[in-house]
């Protein structure tokens, strides 16, 4: 990953299509899919031999009207747009260790929560998982990887019917996540383990995607009470780097909640 800013202008151009941007399809096959480093100058205002120098990572200093630029050819969000301006500035200092340790405030919060909860590490390393949440997901129980879990657990991926979706979230989320650290060696030896694993994560990986997830539903096939749908809340954990909880709960009044009542009585009663 010793040139980010390359890899991602060139993931995400090859990403948009010349009829996307206003550009006629020219005569006979391209030769690259999307557009090519020449069109992206042109439609950005800059020179192909400055855009060809930010590809290679010979310019690590563009402006910002610049960036903004060819984010507008590359059609990148705001979200999108931040990222790219990361990679293009100057290296930041990093920031300490990412957090790996449960404080104990948000131990306690996670055992008297009376919903699912869960708490991630930037690697998706489950850190902790109240029973409810161990009941909601049986495999996603402390010391496992949300990811593995995700890409490599034909179970999991049976049970859950919106997988396609979920996974482009976590790998875009991972992206978020990591931001411009991009020496992380523990981040590369789990891109690395989950490529070998996963032709999907590699196809998503190669996208440069970069999301911050945000709450949702989820359905999930449960083998005790059925079909739950259930809304997603991630928080992130003030001062603990790269830590989220996630909390899971149902729309009040609906099949989901009581389904979960149910299963909340079920884990009260050593079931």
């Amino acid at each position: 990953m010793g040139n980010a800013l390359g890899e991602f202008l060139r993931a995400r151009r090859e990403l948009v299509t010349p009829a996307e941007v206003g550009l006629p399809p020219g005569n006979g096959p391209r030769r690259v899919p999307g557009l090519r480093r020449e069109e992206v100058a042109l439609l950005a205002g800059i020179s192909t031999e400055y855009y060809l120098r930010l590809e290679q990572g010979r310019d690590r200093n563009p402006s910002a009207q610049v960036i903004d630029a060819i984010a507008r050819v590359l059609q990148l969000d705001a979200e999108g747009t931040e990222h790219l301006l990361a990679l293009a500035g100057p290296r930041p200092r990093r920031p300490g260790s990412r957090a790996d340790r449960l404080p104990a405030g948000l131990d306690l919060l996670l055992r008297t929560v009376n919903v699912p909860a869960m708490v991630f590490n930037s690697y998706g390393d489950v850190l902790a998982a109240n029973p409810l949440a161990q009941a909601v997901w049986p495999n996603m129980a402390p010391g496992t990887n949300r990811l593995r879990n995700l890409f490599t657990d034909h179970v999991r991926r049976s049970v859950d019917p919106d997988w396609t979706s979920d996974t482009a979230h976590a790998v875009a989320h991972l992206r978020a996540q990591i931001g411009t650290d991009t020496d992380d060696e523990r981040l590369h030896a789990l891109i690395d383990e989950l490529s070998l694993e996963s032709e999907r994560f590699r196809q998503l990986w190669a996208r440069h995607d970069v999301h911050t997830a945000r709450g949702r539903n989820v359905v999930l096939h449960h083998s005790r009470v059925g079909d739950l749908e259930l809304l997603v809340e991630k928080f992130a954990v003030i001062g603990e780097r790269g830590l989220e909880v996630l909390l899971l709960h149902a729309e009040p009044d609906t099949p989901s909640a009581d389904k979960l009542a149910t299963l909340s009585d079920l884990v009260s009663a050593g079931n």
